[in-house]
């Protein structure tokens, strides 16, 4: 997409009563928020409804615990409705990283096994993966997929990396640092045939994506729902159908160990699971209100506009083209390329968030690949054309003279 496409803004979402959309959050006003997929936003009837819950809880711990199976039971099922899988394939686990643990535990000692991730791989889920291979003595492949590599060259960079030893493959559905797709269901498909576990990382996925595992071929899939979602945070669905199934256990040994998957991820001691009980407050919120159609085609077009404006801006600064060439580009999400000298890698990309915060008032998220600093763009229901308009006119010039600086 070139950053000239976009000049006609989305109209703003409403509430039912007319008020701006972002009157249904917390968010703090003297703040501009372009920053939803890193840590999602809660609505205040999903906030008011956990509250409630933690109230129910603290008043009688001794009804509550005992009944929270059947409760978080019966919210499986609404969740699993949204994502449209089997409520008895889908266990709940405070977020996708989790649940990534949650399958390297399951798996037996492999001897010189290899795990395949790709060099877009999470971090955090990448080094639980690098964590298991040494446990294993073996390694990991990384496979190096360019940013601009379409379905055929994203899909045949990582089967070449499949081989004799391969024991698991570990794949995102959405890349967090560069917002694009890879082919999960092709990938998943093939390692299906040659009998490699895969597991895929859907963090981004539920309430991005209309129905995000109908096609895919997978043993495990571990999405967010406080995401796009916009649930209560720590709230993830871990969805398992292949022969992993009956191999996966919470990380917390508790007194349903011995039930059957997933049951036995419903009894976890004393943790506070009101958010999970909350959950369907908050995707029935935003379809009750817009409808999750209305509300997907609103935030691709807001974060269309949003990177024309900011490319724009940063163009002109710099006189680069600062439109990405992303492969398999996802709604709700785009890159903006960063002036030269600024996030050149992880460590500077989080240093750049909290700068930003800290001297311009902006949430905003900058990610780092291959060296190459970028903007991640991430708009949800309550982003308005002026919060884009802002970045580029208030926060680029400073962008600029940072930039200059290093």
């Amino acid at each position: 997409m070139s950053e000239t496409e976009v000049t006609t803004a989305p109209r703003p979402l409403l509430l039912a009563d007319g008020r701006p959309a972002d009157r249904a959050w917390s968010l703090d006003p003297a703040l501009k928020h372009l920053n939803h997929g890193s840590f999602g936003a809660v609505p205040l009837v999903a906030q008011e409804r956990q509250e409630l819950l933690r109230v129910e809880m603290e008043r009688s711990p001794v009804v509550w615990f005992p009944a929270l199976p059947q409760r978080l039971a019966a919210a499986r099922v609404e969740l699993a409705d949204f994502l449209r899988v089997s409520a008895g394939d889908l266990a709940l686990v405070p977020n996708a990283s989790a649940g990534a643990s949650v399958v390297y535990a399951a798996l037996t000692l492999r001897p010189g096994g290899e795990i395949v991730v790709t060099d877009h791989g999470y971090g955090a889920v990448t080094m639980g993966a690098e964590r298991l291979a040494r446990r294993w003595g073996g390694q990991v492949r990384t496979a190096r997929v360019p940013l601009n590599a379409d379905e055929d060259a994203a899909y045949e960079a990582v089967v070449a990396e499949l081989g004799d030893a391969t024991e698991l493959v570990v794949v995102d559905q959405i890349t967090s640092a560069t917002a694009r797709r890879l082919p999960v269901e092709r990938i998943g498909a093939e390692a299906r045939r040659r009998g490699i576990p895969v597991l895929v990382d859907g963090a981004h996925a539920p309430g991005l994506l209309d129905a995000p595992l109908a096609d895919a071929t997978y043993d495990v899939w571990t999405g967010n729902l406080h995401k796009w979602g916009c649930a209560p945070r720590g709230t993830a669905a871990l969805v398992a159908r292949g022969p992993l199934r009956d191999r996966l256990y919470p990380l917390i040994d508790s007194w349903a160990a011995a039930d059957p998957y997933p049951d036995r991820f419903d009894q976890q001691g004393t943790i506070d699971a009101t958010s999970y009980l909350a959950a369907p407050t908050s995707l029935g919120f935003i379809e009750r209100t817009w409808g999750w159609p209305a509300a997907r085609r609103y935030m691709d077009d807001l974060a269309d506009y949003g990177a024309s404006v900011i490319g724009t801006a940063v163009t002109g600064l710099t006189g680069a083209d600062s439109a990405v060439d992303v492969g398999m580009p996802v709604p709700g999400m785009r890159l903006v390329r960063l002036p030269d000298g600024l996030a050149a890698d992880r460590l500077e990309a989080d240093a750049l968030r909290d700068r930003v915060a800290l001297e311009l008032g902006v949430e905003a998220a900058f990610t780092s690949f291959d060296g190459i600093g970028y903007m991640r763009l991430s708009a949800h229901v309550y982003n308005t054309a002026d919060d884009y308009e802002y970045f580029a006119e208030e926060c680029v010039p400073a962008l600029g003279r940072w930039a200059r600086e290093n």
